[in-house]
């Protein structure tokens, strides 16, 4: 399929962040084929869209996701929680013990159905459900596929569950990865995972860095989200939680270490020595109210870092915005943090992407993933180069999505769904599981 997108002002994300004024996009199967003026790129195309008072934009890369969380949204039956440790007990590990495999695939398309309205085409995800292990990031890969977006799945795996789950979920790991070495599906990727040092014995821990490292794959985890996860690391193996898992052989390039809250120092330098990625999420880390990660300490000294939302929304500008003002609190300087945290959602990203998928990922450019947005946006003062990442954080992030395209696939157009899917039955769907979990929580 050929799809011209013409009439809209482009901005192409990556570093530096562009924006191109009088050029069309033109897409030729799931790949960019061409920037260049509308009358300079030949016909016939299949169809074209008029993006005029519009921005086109690449899909948006949402870093480190729960898709299982979807179902506890009112949920009102956890008591109270004083800290992380109790939150973790108090709600989701009751939560995800209770999942069926029917829960993840529906909680799952519910999510990605509101990120193809928010414009996040590109969701790395890290799932649990100790109840219903086996084929449960397959059921996950079918929500994915039915609704058109890209997702890179893992298995959260720990210890918290007993032996057996905890072999189950490594071998649910290996399973999906080699399916997706096997197939190449340019929607579906793969990484190793695991919940967070705290809960993963060395035992546990070193079958799983064998088992990435005969795969080839990296790892997705939760690093130093709370004190109490350092606390229980130097109480018990005399290292912090990262420290630990570099050792270890978990954390390295092509890894995801989430949220890096409480890494001090000489964490922070293990991290930028190892050349894994970072992926910090501010509005989870909030409302958990376990701190603020040092994104401009972590930056400063040349850790990658990306950003997620740990489930809080499928907005990434929302959390653009919400993670700034958290470094100007934890700075205590509202000039502080603005590159950061636009550098990791415009740059470093795509290049999460990019690394994951083997292609670009993320931006505008020719032979990158045809993975676009159209934003509706007409700037009240001058957009150009050097005042684009302001319009994006302070204009561009309060405008709606029109239009979402991923691999070529137009999924909504006109804030209409275009995937054939019914929304008011899979919300009714989601209802009637919701209700059921809710009684077995």
């Amino acid at each position: 399929m050929r799809l011209l997108i013409r009439n809209g002002t482009l901005v192409t994300f990556g570093s530096p962040c562009r924006v191109l004024e009088g050029k069309a996009l033109l897409l030729e199967g799931s790949r960019i084929a061409r920037i260049a003026p509308a009358g300079e790129i030949p016909g016939p195309w299949d169809r074209e869209i008029d993006a005029r008072g519009k921005l086109v934009l690449p899909g948006l890369v949402n870093a480190h996701m729960h898709f299982y969380s979807t179902l506890v949204r009112g949920l009102g039956k956890a008591a109270p929680s004083a800290d992380f440790q109790q939150v973790l007990e108090n709600l989701w590990w009751r939560l995800d013990r209770k999942l069926s495999l029917d829960d993840v695939e529906v909680s799952a398309k519910v999510i990605l159905v509101d990120a193809i309205r928010k414009g996040t085409t590109t969701l790395v995800d890290h799932h649990a459900s100790p109840g219903a292990v086996t084929g449960s990031l397959g059921r996950i890969a079918k929500a994915v596929k039915e609704t058109g977006l890209r997702s890179c799945l893992c298995y959260e795996v720990s210890d918290r569950d007993g032996e057996k789950v905890a072999e189950e979920g490594l071998e649910e790991n290996a399973a999906f990865a080699r399916e997706c070495a096997s197939a190449n599906d340019p929607q579906l990727r793969a990484l190793f995972g695991l919940h967070a040092a705290f809960t993963l014995s060395d035992a546990t821990l070193g079958k799983a860095a064998r088992m990435g490292r005969d795969l080839g794959v990296g790892f997705h985890v939760h690093v130093a989200e709370a004190a109490s996860d350092v606390a229980a690391n130097r109480e018990r193996y005399g290292k912090s939680s990262a420290r630990r898992l570099i050792d270890l052989g978990i954390l390295g390039t092509g890894s995801i270490a989430a949220h890096a809250v409480h890494c001090d120092d000489a964490d922070k330098d293990l991290l930028a020595a190892s050349g894994a990625w970072v992926v910090t999420n501010p509005q989870s880390n909030l409302n958990n109210a376990v701190g603020i990660a040092d994104v401009v300490g972590l930056v400063r000294r040349g850790v990658p870092v990306g950003l997620g939302t740990d489930a809080m929304t499928v907005g990434m500008l929302e959390e653009l915005r919400v993670g700034l003002w958290a470094q100007h609190l934890r700075q205590e300087n509202p000039s502080c943090g603005f590159l950061e945290l636009t550098g990791a959602l415009f740059a470093r990203n795509p290049e999460i992407a990019s690394a994951l998928w083997g292609f670009p990922v993320g931006t505008l450019s020719e032979g990158a993933a045809a993975d676009v947005i159209l934003v509706d946006y007409l700037p009240p003062t001058p957009l150009h180069d050097d005042t684009v990442l302001g319009h994006l954080v302070f204009g561009v992030s309060q405008a709606a999505v029109d239009t979402t395209i991923c691999g070529g696939r137009v999924l909504m157009h006109g804030r209409r769904l275009e995937i054939g899917l019914d929304e008011e039955a899979l919300a009714a769907e989601s209802r009637r599981l919701a209700t059921a979990l809710w009684e077995r929580f």
